[in-house]
This record gives C-alpha cells, sequence and structure tokens, in this order.
C-alpha cells in the first residue's frame, strides 16, 4: 500500500534550477509548498552508487536527515544504446570541468563517442528518471520514468537543460530543447515518474 503524502512542505533535494523549476510546476495543483535544497543551505552529498535508485536514495535520506522535512530526490540520466548504457548515472559527469558543468562539453563527447563507434541510426537512448520521496519515520517510495527516443546532431533549441538540445523523443520531430516547458513536461522522463508518484501518493 502506497502511503499518502499529507504534509504541507516538500523539500526537492536538488541544486538544479531547471529540475526545482519543473517540479514546483508538477506539484503546484496539489497545494504543496515546494522548497529547494539551495534554500535550505544544504550541501550535495557524494553520489556513490552505480545505479539511479541508489543515487536518489543517497540524496533524500541525506535531506531529510538534515532538515526533518520529507523529501523528494531524483537521480536521472540519459542512456545511450551504442554506448552500452552510458553516460547512465554518470550523466551530469560528463559535462564537469574545472570551472563547473558544462552540457554543451558533454553533449559533443557524447556524440563523439557515438562516431567513434559508427554506431548506426538512429541512435537509440532513453532519459531514465528515478524518484525516491522519503519520509523522516524512515519510510520510503520508489517511482520511475523512461522516455525513450534518440541522440541527434548537432544540438537544437534553447529550451531545456542538460542533454535536452540532442535527444528527440519517439514520435517527434523537435528535441526537448526545442518543446516548450509546457510541452516537455507533459512527457519527460522525469514527468512519467512524476505523475506515478502523484496517482499513488498525492491524488
Amino acid at each position: 500500500m502506497m502511503r499518502r503524502f499529507e504534509g504541507q512542505r516538500l523539500l526537492v533535494a536538488t541544486h538544479n534550477a531547471g529540475k526545482l523549476d519543473e517540479m514546483r510546476a508538477l506539484l503546484a495543483p496539489y497545494g504543496v509548498e515546494v522548497v529547494g535544497a539551495a534554500e535550505m543551505n544544504l550541501s550535495e552529498p557524494v553520489e556513490t552508487e552505480d545505479n539511479f535508485v541508489g543515487n536518489a536514495r543517497i540524496k533524500a535520506r541525506a535531506a531529510v536527515a538534515a532538515t526533518g522535512l520529507p523529501a523528494l530526490a531524483d537521480d536521472s540520466g540519459i542512456s545511450v544504446d551504442a554506448l552500452d548504457g552510458a553516460p547512465g548515472v554518470y550523466t551530469a559527469d560528463w559535462a564537469e570541468t574545472g570551472s563547473g558543468r558544462d552540457f554543451g562539453i558533454a553533449m559533443q563527447r557524447t556524440w563523439d563517442a557515438l562516431e567513434e563507434r559508427d554506431a548506426p541510426h538512429p541512435r537509440h537512448a532513453q532519459f531514465r528518471c528515478t524518484l525516491v520521496l522519503a519520509w523522516p519515520d524512515g519510510h520510503e517510495e520508489v517511482f520511475e520514468g523512461v522516455l525513450p527516443g534518440q541522440v541527434v546532431w548537432p544540438p537544437r533549441g534553447a529550451e531545456g537543460h542538460g542533454y535536452d538540445p540532442i535527444f528527440m523523443p519517439d514520435g517527434k520531430d523537435r528535441t526537448l530543447g526545442e518543446l516548450t516547458p509546457d510541452e516537455k513536461n507533459a512527457l519527460s522522463h522525469r514527468a512519467i515518474a512524476v505523475q506515478k508518484m502523484l496517482q499513488a501518493c498525492f491524488a
């Protein structure tokens, strides 16, 4: 039996402004106040797991322990079939530079790796999102969302964030970077996972 969320405030354990905005928009109809990790001056815990659910649990549990609030954390990334699922849980790591994250570099690295392997087209990939909703008493619920599509080049669109400009969802002729926020929120991997969570815990 899934546990209903009865609280008024939910801490979304992310420092990513784009993710926080998405979560605020998706949770707005339920009257829940969403606060971000940066607002609570939380540091980012070290993600030591090699899978999405493990890393999401680390972030959710650290946020609950630091604030006493129920916390929602996600771990998400892009998995490219021809790269054996990479970058996967290391999606953000591929963007790391000495002066912060640069997803332009990460997208180029991904495409270069596909070219080196002479990967056939279409270059199938999936955006994956795992959510962990954690309560202060230790209870947790886990939800997963997968958005299938392909990697395209060159990058297209100024909307979205991360790898969105090179990912074209199945059935679409535009990348996530070309979709409006509302269009993306209707179909994204995060939206799929969040809808599962909303139906189970908030509806």
